[in-house]
């Protein structure tokens, strides 16, 4: 019964790394389709959505099930707790990619604007943020989990800059409008993927020590308390 357990969380360790990376490229996708103005590249995060989907439907399945048959205590049931939630929040992740895809398309249409949001510095914090929990998902690493937490408040200030920005832009040039709506739901989009990453660094945290480290606030982080 044990080595058959093993072998089933084993196969739910390349599912969901296999998840991980899907979601990870069509972020990828996503950013580079709003940088370079690219139709074709949003076409293609949009449409990998229903695989991704049938794809974290197929894991939860294999979870419950696994739940079901095997009955798993300490820390392979924690494991499968934790896919479970990784799983939903990078289905969501990808929905987010596909969001920011849909304003790439909306942007194609409309007059380049010149604005000092950053779009390339918070897409680049926030997908080595997802990258890096898939990492410390990989490797069973709380520290580098620590780390993508910590990292979470960054991405969030430079989303309340660029809300401030569009306001002032708004007032400046209301005739873009629409472009610069988009521009700031596409920041907003990058702020929530940041948001999943930081859960599933969490996630993590929890599957190595069976610590919930949600509301634990900054010296937890820290690896402080």
């Amino acid at each position: 019964m044990a080595k058959h357990l093993q072998r089933e969380i084993d196969k739910l360790k390349k599912k969901i790394l296999s998840i991980g990376a899907f979601v990870e490229e069509s972020v990828q996708m996503a950013v580079r389709a709003v940088e370079q103005r690219d139709s074709a590249l949003a076409d293609r995060v949009i449409n990998g959505d229903v695989e991704l989907d049938q794809a974290e439907v197929d894991l939860e399945e294999d979870c419950l099930k696994i739940l079901a048959l095997h009955q798993p205590v300490a820390i392979d049931l924690r494991f499968i707790i934790a896919v479970l939630k990784m799983n939903n929040d990078l289905e969501r992740i990808g929905d987010l990619a596909v969001n920011i895809a849909e304003r790439a398309l909306l942007l194609n249409t409309q007059v380049k604007v010149n604005t000092p949001y950053d779009l390339h510095r918070q897409a680049e914090r926030t997908q080595w943020m997802l990258h890096s929990s898939f990492d410390a998902m990989i490797n069973l690493d709380s520290t580098l989990a620590r780390k993508v937490c910590g990292a979470d408040e960054e991405v969030d200030t430079i989303n309340r800059e660029m809300y401030d920005l569009v306001k002032e832009a708004i007032r400046k040039d209301p005739q873009n409008l629409d472009t610069l709506i988009a521009l700031l739901s596409v920041s907003r989009y990058l702020e929530r993927i940041a948001d999943h990453a930081t859960n599933i660094a969490e996630d993590v945290i929890y599957m190595n020590e069976g610590i919930i480290a949600r509301h634990k606030g900054d010296d937890f982080i820290k690896g402080l308390s």
